[in-house]
């Protein structure tokens, strides 16, 4: 028992250590985040309708 009340001391000491960030620097990387999640979510399906599209050709 005592070594789980150590563990969440432990737990709690270090969330004290932890910078977290302001709240201007979480809207800017989850924008950016966002975008790429576009961006990538598009790029992978132009290459689904490329090779669909090859394949229909071939076969």
């Amino acid at each position: 028992m005592k070594k789980i009340k150590d563990f969440f001391k432990g737990v709690k000491s270090e969330t004290k250590t932890i910078r977290w960030p302001k709240g201007k620097t979480m809207v800017k990387y989850s924008c950016i985040v966002l975008i790429m999640m576009l961006f990538f979510g598009l790029y992978f399906y132009g290459l689904d309708v490329i090779f669909t599209f090859l394949k229909g050709l071939v076969s």
